[in-house]
């Protein structure tokens, strides 16, 4: 049994290698002052990101997921992005991911959000087994230009 909730203070812990996993999957990484700013944003009121996490039977983190909710030009409501989503590999195929996207989902509603998406790679086929079951593709592509 999975629980998801918001993350807590005290987990700051757990979460880290959950989320450098998660960068180094994607051939990333970050300063540690970083990870020091991100975790300071998901506990302040006044900013619009959110991170849960995802808890096996024995209350081990075993997934996260941070969400961004911001305004749209083409919604009355905010929007929802969900901008990164791991889940450890020990526990992929057992419903982990999708049990952080269903809540997601749940936090978008309550927040009357008109819309939530997010992004993957092309390859990550793994993922997009998933994302395919669970939500449409719109067929954009992303650009990115250096700053």
């Amino acid at each position: 049994m999975t629980t998801i909730r918001p993350l807590e203070p005290a987990d700051r812990a757990a979460w880290e290698p959950l989320f450098r996993a998660y960068l180094e999957f994607y051939e990333s990484e970050l300063p540690k002052e970083q990870y020091d700013i991100t975790w300071s944003r998901f506990h302040h009121d006044d900013e619009p990101l959110q991170a849960l996490g995802a808890f096996d039977e024995n209350a081990k983190m075993v997934g996260i997921v941070h969400v961004v909710f911001h305004r749209s030009t083409w919604l009355p409501d905010m929007t929802c992005y969900l901008q990164d989503l791991y889940v450890d590999s020990s526990q992929r195929g057992r419903g982990v991911g999708e049990a952080l996207i269903e809540k997601v989902a749940l936090l978008a509603r309550d927040q009357n959000a008109g819309r939530l998406y997010w992004l993957t790679q092309e390859d990550n086929t793994a993922a997009r087994r998933l994302y395919d079951r669970v939500a449409v593709a719109p067929g954009f592509i992303q650009y990115r230009k250096p700053l």
